[in-house]
């Protein structure tokens, strides 16, 4: 079986078993069937899934990440995990350089991380805890593009990830009837005033840059009374990390003076925070020749900016010292990512295989 057809072989098992952040049981344990077959070394871990595998000798590490689960949301009326992020493809190709250096001289040590928990936004950190970043120096990593964001044919030596963050708040009144709202603390009034006072948050317009309210939860079946209770929800995201550190500060300020205007309680938690991405330059180049030795120099796209997040870049953030970039791989995905109908080329696995072997044999 030639490693093309192996690589396909594989994505096609983890596309039909998709599992969710943290439960990636069966994910992690067919990896390290395939790790054991190939007789690579590994560990797992008894309190956590995930895995990581070694190749090559050495004290310095040039490391690289698959993300291991799918995303859990309705496809055909159902709710299900479904792998419509590309993590399938991901593993697979991870593998594949594997495959295609398990045989190499090697002057240093290869690490393969195999994450769990990247859609929850702190498997990465869960990893670096374990160990995950251990003498490394490079760290490589990759995702399918959209269609609309690179072209089939093409990659981008890296990705450069917004950061997001999200909130989830809790407001506190006291319910009335209808007929005497003086006797209350109207929860939805301060919600609706707290929708306002998002909208007048100003920010350069040369920082790209949102925040959003995605939830409102407030009144029963009853509509003659005034709720005092509401539940609501935040997103923000911005391409720089110091712009979403300003607008998270200029929401807690905010927060604090409608509680105080309208007389009531007010209780936030911030969860699921992104961090932007810190890309090498030293890192983009290596992963730039790489993909010109693949593909060409003239399907070596420029780096993707792109207002969606990734976990990846907590190994940075972490880790500052060490030079990290992820590539992009243009795939002719459709309709987009995370659309529970997602598909693309399943012949960009074998060059992703091939660009993660290249970078990590040129680092």
């Amino acid at each position: 079986m030639t490693f093309n057809n192996q690589i396909l072989n594989w994505f096609e098992y983890f596309h039909k078993h998709p599992e969710v952040s943290f439960k990636e049981v069966g994910t992690t344990q067919r990896i390290t069937e395939i790790l054991d077959d190939l007789h690579i070394k590994h560990r797992r871990f008894e309190d956590m899934t995930g895995v990581i595998a070694e190749v090559g000798e050495g004290c310095e590490v040039i490391a690289v990440r698959a993300d291991i689960d799918a995303l859990w949301q309705e496809v055909d009326g159902v709710y299900q995990a479904n792998h419509s992020c590309g993590h399938d493809a991901h593993i697979s190709m991870v593998l594949g350089a594997l495959l295609y250096l398990q045989d190499k001289p090697l002057r240093k040590k290869i690490r393969f991380i195999f994450q769990p928990a990247e859609e929850r936004g702190n498997g990465s950190l869960e990893m670096i805890a374990r160990g995950a970043m251990e003498n490394v120096t490079h760290l490589f990593g990759i995702h399918l593009r959209p269609a609309e964001e690179l072209p089939l044919g093409q990659a981008a030596p890296s990705i450069h990830h917004g950061a997001g963050v999200m909130l989830e708040g809790k407001i506190v009144g006291t319910d009335a009837h209808g007929a005497r709202p003086h006797q209350g603390k109207n929860a939805i009034d301060a919600v609706v005033a707290l929708h306002g006072f998002i909208k007048s948050i100003y920010v350069s317009p040369f920082e790209p840059h949102s925040v959003k309210l995605t939830k409102i939860h407030a009144g029963g079946e009853s509509l003659n009374i005034i709720p005092g209770t509401a539940e609501f929800g935040l997103d923000l995201r911005a391409q720089k990390n110091e712009v979403l550190t300003n607008l998270q500060s200029r929401i807690e300020e905010g927060i604090k003076s409608l509680e105080s205007l309208h007389g009531l309680q007010i209780t936030w938690e911030w969860r699921d925070h992104t961090p932007g991405a810190e890309v090498s330059r030293e890192a983009e180049i290596i992963a730039a020749e790489a993909i010109g030795v693949v593909l060409g120099e003239e399907n070596t796209a420029q780096p993707v900016i792109t207002s969606g997040s990734d976990d990846f870049h907590f190994y940075t953030i972490k880790h500052p010292e060490v030079k990290a970039t992820m590539i992009g791989l243009g795939a002719d995905l459709k309709p987009g990512l995370h659309h529970p109908n997602m598909t693309f080329n399943h012949s960009v696995l074998d060059q992703g295989a091939k660009i993660l072997a290249q970078s990590l044999s040129k680092a």
